[in-house]
C-alpha cells in the first residue's frame, strides 16, 4: 500500500497481473491517492472489510472470481463504490456489459494512459461523494425535518407538524390554507394517515376545477334521471369517502347555493342524492383548503364548521432553508419513478434554487427537478440540466424596471377600460408565469372570478376582429 500526506482519494485495483498492479499503484501514489491492490475478485472482497476505497479499478478477466463476479456481488449487496473496469484490446463489447448491465462507472482500454485515469478518477470520487452526500441527508431527513411526505426544518414547518400530529387522531374539521403548490393536500393526507381513519378512503374534490352545475352532483351523488345525462345512479364524493377523509381543496370557490346544503351535511351527517327522498348516514372527517383569504366567499358558519383547527402553509420564498432538503427528497422519489441514478444538486443550483422566490411553490421546484433528472441521468443536477432560458432569466428577484419597459402598462385618457384590464391582468399573469390562482391572490379576487374575466376577455377580442 502507498500513502501520501495528502491524498486525493482511496483507490482499490483488482488486477492479477503483479506487474500492472504495481504500475497503477505508483502512479495513483505519487498523484496524492492513497491504493491497495488485489489479485482477483475474492481478495477484493476481503479488502473491502477493512479498506473503503472511493473507487474500485478492476481488470474483467481474472482467476477465482473475475470481474465481472464481483462487479455483479457489489451491485447485489447494495455497494455504491463507483467501479472502473480495464479491458484488453479488442474486448470492449464486454466492458460496455459491465457499463450498461452492472452499472460500472466507465472504462478503460489498456493499457492505460495516465492523464485520462486520473481524469477518469476524479470524476469517479466526486460521484462516489455526492452519493455518500445524498445519503448522510437521507438518513438526517429520516431523524429529523419529515413527516411523511411533508419536508421540512424550518420552524413555520415545524409548527404544522406539531399541529399535523396533535389534530391527526382526532376527527375535528381542519382549515388549511397556502398559496398554490405548498402542499395542502400532501397536509390532509397526512392528517388523515396520522388518524384512526388511516387505512380507509381518502377522497379529494377541488371546488374550483367544477362548474356550479355539477358540483352538487359530485357532493352529494344522484338518482338515475335526476337531469338530464344522469342515466344511472351515482355516488357521491361524502359516501364515496364513508369511514374516511373528504377533502374539500378551493372552499372558498364554492358557489354560495352549495353551501348550506354543504353545512346541513356537515351537521347532520346525512347526505341526500340529488333527485332521492331519502337520507343516507356518512361518518366523514372534513378536511378544507384555500389559496387565499376567504373574506366573503364563504359563509361565516360555514367557516366556522370547517375551521375548528387551522393550519397557515408558508410559501417556499419565506422558509428558504426548506428548498433544499425538499429537493433532495424529490430527487429520491423522482429517481425511483423514472429509473435514473442522480444523487443530487452541484453547489451552483443550490445557490440559485435558493435564490429563487418559486411563484408556483414546491410544485414549481418539482416540474423543474423533474425535468433535469430526466436530462441528467445520473451524476448530479448541473447548470446546464436546467431549463433554459427560460428558468434561468427568472432566478432571482427582478430589478424594478422602469417606466416604458416592455410588459409595462401604459396609460393613455380615453383607453377604454377593457384594454386596461387586460393589460393588467396579462402583465400579473407574466409576473407569475401564467398561475391564476397565484395572480387571482395577487389582484384580490376569487380564481373563479379571475377566469371569467378572461373568458369574457377572450370573447370581446373575437367579437372586435373582423372575419376573414
Amino acid at each position: 500500500m502507498s500513502r501520501s500526506p495528502a491524498t486525493s482519494g482511496r483507490i482499490l485495483i483488482v488486477d492479477d497481473d503483479e506487474s500492472q498492479c504495481a504500475a497503477l499503484a505508483a502512479t495513483l501514489s505519487d498523484r496524492g491517492f492513497e491504493t491497495q491492490v488485489a489479485s482477483d475478485g475474492q481478495e477484493a472482497l476481503e479488502r473491502l472489510t477493512t479498506f473503503n476505497p472511493d473507487v474500485i479499478v478492476a481488470d474483467l478477466i481474472m482467476p477465482r472470481m473475475d470481474g465481472f463476479e464481483l462487479l455483479r456481488h457489489l451491485k447485489e449487496h447494495g455497494d455504491q463504490t463507483p467501479a472502473i473496469v480495464l479491458t484488453g484490446f479488442g474486448s470492449i463489447d464486454k466492458a460496455l456489459s459491465a457499463v450498461h448491465e452492472l452499472k460500472a462507472f466507465w472504462f478503460l482500454e489498456k493499457p492505460v494512459e495516465p492523464r485520462a485515469f486520473k481524469v477518469l478518477l476524479e470524476r469517479a470520487i466526486h460521484h462516489k461523494r455526492a452519493l455518500q452526500k445524498a445519503d448522510e441527508l437521507k438518513r438526517e431527513l429520516r431523524l429529523r425535518g419529515v413527516l411523511g411526505d411533508l419536508v421540512g426544518t424550518s420552524p413555520a414547518m415545524q409548527e404544522v407538524f406539531s399541529i399535523i400530529r396533535q389534530v391527526g387522531p382526532t376527527s375535528a374539521p381542519v382549515l388549511i390554507f397556502g398559496e398554490s403548490g405548498t402542499g395542502k393536500e400532501l397536509v390532509a393526507r397526512e392528517i388523515h394517515k396520522c388518524s384512526p381513519r388511516g387505512d380507509r378512503p381518502f377522497v379529494a374534490i377541488n371546488a374550483a376545477a367544477l362548474p356550479d352545475t355539477l358540483i352538487e352532483s359530485e357532493l352529494f351523488g344522484h338518482e338515475k334521471g335526476a337531469f338530464t345525462g344522469a342515466v344511472e345512479r351515482s355516488a357521491g364524493c361524502f359516501e364515496q369517502a364513508h369511514g374516511g377523509t373528504l377533502f374539500l381543496d378551493e372552499i372558498g370557490e364554492m358557489p354560495p347555493s352549495t353551501q348550506p346544503k354543504l353545512l346541513r351535511v356537515l351537521e347532520d351527517l346525512r347526505v341526500r342524492r340529488l333527485g332521492g327522498k331519502s337520507e343516507i348516514p356518512v361518518d366523514v372527517r372534513v378536511v378544507a383548503a384555500a389559496s387565499h383569504s376567504l373574506g366573503t366567499h364563504l359563509r361565516e358558519e360555514l367557516y366556522y364548521r370547517l375551521s375548528v383547527f387551522q393550519i397557515m402553509l408558508p410559501p417556499l420564498r419565506e422558509r428558504r432553508e426548506d428548498i433544499v432538503p425538499i429537493a433532495e427528497a424529490m430527487i429520491e422519489i423522482l429517481n425511483k419513478k423514472h429509473g435514473t441514478r442522480v444523487a443530487g444538486l452541484e453547489p451552483e443550483v443550490l445557490d440559485l434554487f435558493q435564490a429563487y422566490d418559486w411563484p408556483g411553490n414546491a410544485r414549481e421546484l418539482r416540474n423543474v427537478i423533474e425535468r433535469a433528472i430526466i436530462v441528467a441521468g445520473g451524476g448530479v443536477i448541473r447548470l446546464d440540466h436546467l431549463p433554459s432560458p427560460a428558468f434561468g432569466a427568472r432566478l432571482g428577484r427582478k430589478a424594478p424596471q422602469p417606466p416604458g419597459h416592455e410588459g409595462a402598462i401604459t396609460l393613455q385618457p380615453g383607453q377604454p377600460l377593457t384594454r386596461v384590464d387586460e393589460a393588467y391582468i396579462k402583465l400579473t399573469l407574466d409576473h407569475v408565469h401564467g398561475n391564476r390562482k397565484r395572480a387571482a391572490e395577487l389582484l384580490g379576487i376569487s380564481l373563479r372570478t379571475l377566469q371569467n374575466r378572461i373568458a369574457t376577455l377572450r370573447k370581446e377580442a373575437k367579437a372586435a376582429t373582423p372575419d376573414d
